[in-house]
């Protein structure tokens, strides 16, 4: 399919910054629904063109295509748009953990689980020397067998 070099580099752009890209199939959309003014089939047919090179896996669920970039489909768009190499896809960079905050209760100070009688909990009294329990008779898997 011919697609037109203005349509085309939205299509990778968008695969480039995202790193995946969805399309739903409807091959008579007017147009894709991220990409205004670009074709769905267009955008479909772009990127059944770069998975049978292999830069790009694809996986059909529910009528929709999901997209996801490979490492060599990185290195090809990046040379097709003419990219530097500190620019990387949005799926490409490690998310910032901010770090961990201790819980301040509003009275003051840090905020620690209640005890309650974990302690008394704890501590049972033991049954005692004599204690002696049987066995004996019972229904189930206990029962004497005849």
């Amino acid at each position: 399919m011919i697609i037109s070099k203005e349509n085309r580099r939205k299509i990778y752009e968008n695969l480039f910054k995202e790193g995946v890209l969805v399309a739903k199939k409807d091959y008579n959309a007017a147009s894709h629904e991220e990409l205004k003014g670009v074709p769905n089939l267009q955008v479909i047919k772009a990127l059944q063109s770069l998975t049978s090179k292999g830069f790009v896996k694809t996986r059909f669920s529910w009528q929709w295509y999901y997209y996801t970039l490979t490492p060599e489909g990185v290195e090809y768009l990046r040379e097709w748009l003419h990219l530097p190499a500190e620019i990387v896809p949005a799926t490409h960079k490690k998310a910032a953990r901010p770090p961990r905050a201790a819980t301040v209760r509003p009275g003051g100070g840090e905020y620690r689980a209640p005890r309650g009688d974990r302690d008394d909990y704890r501590k049972k009294e033991s049954a005692g020397g004599d204690f002696r329990p049987s066995f004996v008779g019972g229904v189930g898997r206990g029962a004497p067998r005849e």
